[in-house]
């Protein structure tokens, strides 16, 4: 039976699209399920078109977790992936799918990571600290921002005449070949 793995994403779902074009096709991996806490994120629109359900829930609804829960229950979901989620996920949740959830960050951590350390504003600091490389790092989820035990780091150089927006561009590429190849060896 295909592990049923749910997405979770805030933003436009450019990986969250990857991994589901990555394993279209696979009878190992089904992807049922995207949700998000920002109803007009460009998510939904790449899960219209993907032609996968996408639910929205407010900040009060993600923390209360119960509707979270019965709806992934509803589908029966096995494990999570968050692809630019920007909530804290619950500890509820978490006992829920203990080392089933994952999650992906736009930097080598322990650095440039916890509360407020997301997309621009991590490249943005990477810059302005002069880092000579930056990279992703995917780890699982656990009580605390970006605190997780790391499963995988992929890294990229940074040249002084590096823009944040460049550096962005680079480790956007890391997150799209890389991510969905986790997911598939950890699982």
């Amino acid at each position: 039976m295909p592990l049923r793995i749910a997405i979770f994403a805030s933003g436009s779902g450019s990986n969250a699209e990857n991994i589901v074009h990555y394993f279209s096709g696979s009878s190992e991996f089904q992807f049922p399920l995207i949700i998000s806490n920002q109803p007009n994120a460009y998510v939904h629109k790449r899960a219209e078109t993907l032609k996968i359900p996408s639910f929205t829930f407010t900040k009060e609804q993600f923390f209360d977790v119960k509707p979270v829960l019965e709806l992934l229950t509803e589908y029966n979901i096995d494990a999570i992936v968050l692809a630019g989620f920007l909530l804290k996920i619950p500890t509820l949740l978490i006992q829920h799918f203990p080392d089933k959830i994952i999650n992906i960050h736009p930097a080598l951590l322990p650095k440039f990571g916890g509360k407020g350390m997301y997309g621009a504003r991590v490249h943005q600091a990477v810059k302005e600290a002069g880092e000579p490389e930056t990279g992703i790092t995917i780890h699982y989820v656990n009580e605390n921002y970006d605190d997780g035990n790391i499963i995988f780091q992929a890294r990229c150089p940074i040249s002084a005449t590096d823009t944040a927006e460049m550096i962005a561009a680079k480790v956007h590429l890391l997150e799209h070949e890389y991510y969905p190849q986790v997911i598939e060896k950890i699982w």
